[in-house]
C-alpha cells in the first residue's frame, strides 16, 4: 500500500472502537455531476441574459444551486431570482439521465459499508430535486442511506457546517465519530468547521488545491476512498 495510506489505517484503527459513521457529498463525490449542472446553468443564465463561462461557477461549486447560480449572476451585475434556478433545473433534468457520470466503484462502496453495520448517510447542498433525479440516474437506492439532506434542510450551505452537524444529529453519532467525503473546497470547510474527519476526492479540483484545505485525506477515487474507511 502507498505510505499515506498505511498511515491512514493505523490512524484510524488507533483511534476507533465502533464502527465509523460516513457522510458522503453527492455531486463529484457518488456523481459527476458537475459538467451537467455547470451546463445547464449556462444555457439557463442565458436566457436571463447571464452570458458565463464554465470557470465562473468554480468558487461556488458545492455551496448548493442558488448560490452557484445566484453568485455568477450577481458577478454579471444581473440580480439573482428564483426562476433562474427553476430553468437550470429544468434543463437539468432534461440531460441528467443522458449525461451523468456514475464513478466507479460507488455501488460497491455503498454495499460494503452497509455490509460492515457502519452507517453513513447523503449531505448534499444540491435541492431534494437534484438529488432523486441523480440517485435515480445513477441507480443508486436512496434505501441505502440512513439519512438524506438537502440545502433545503439548512438555512446556512456548506462552507457552513451545519448540514453535516445536521446529519450526524440525526444519525445519533458524535462529530468525532464521523468522516466525511467531499470533493469541493467549500465542502471540506463545512467538515473541518464540523470537526469531523474529511477525506477529499480529487475528481473537482486537484490534490494540489485540496491540501491546502487540511483535510486529513486525499484520494484519487473510490477505491481508495474504500481503503481508508475499510482498511481492505
Amino acid at each position: 500500500l502507498p505510505p499515506r495510506l498505511k498511515k491512514i489505517y493505523s490512524e484510524a484503527q488507533r483511534s476507533y472502537t465502533i464502527p465509523i459513521s460516513v457522510l458522503f457529498d453527492m455531486d463529484g463525490v457518488l456523481v459527476d455531476s458537475e459538467p451537467v449542472i455547470n451546463a445547464a446553468a449556462i444555457a439557463g443564465l442565458a436566457e436571463f441574459g447571464v452570458h458565463s463561462k464554465p470557470e465562473d461557477f468554480i468558487p461556488f461549486i458545492g455551496t448548493g444551486e442558488d448560490r452557484y447560480i445566484g453568485g455568477v449572476a450577481t458577478k454579471y451585475g444581473v440580480p439573482y431570482r428564483l426562476e433562474m434556478k427553476e430553468r437550470v433545473y429544468q434543463i437539468y433534468l432534461d440531460i441528467v439521465d443522458t449525461q451523468i457520470h456514475i464513478f466507479e466503484g460507488i455501488h460497491e462502496l455503498l454495499v460494503i459499508l452497509k455490509e460492515k453495520k457502519m452507517r453513513f448517510a447523503l449531505a448534499s447542498s444540491a435541492d431534494r430535486i437534484k438529488i432523486n433525479a441523480n440517485l435515480k440516474a445513477a441507480h443508486i437506492d436512496p434505501s441505502l442511506f440512513e439519512v438524506i439532506l438537502s440545502g433545503e434542510d439548512v438555512q446556512n450551505k456548506k462552507p457552513s457546517p451545519d448540514i453535516y452537524l445536521l446529519a450526524a444529529n440525526k444519525l445519533g453519532v458524535p462529530s468525532s465519530d464521523c468522516f466525511v467525503v467531499e470533493d469541493a473546497l467549500n465542502g471540506i470547510q463545512a467538515a473541518k468547521a464540523a470537526h469531523m474527519r474529511c477525506i477529499a476526492v480529487s475528481t473537482s479540483f486537484s490534490a494540489e488545491q485540496l491540501v491546502k484545505e487540511n483535510p486529513d485525506f486525499i484520494c484519487k477515487d473510490l477505491f481508495e476512498v474504500r481503503k481508508v474507511l475499510t482498511g481492505e
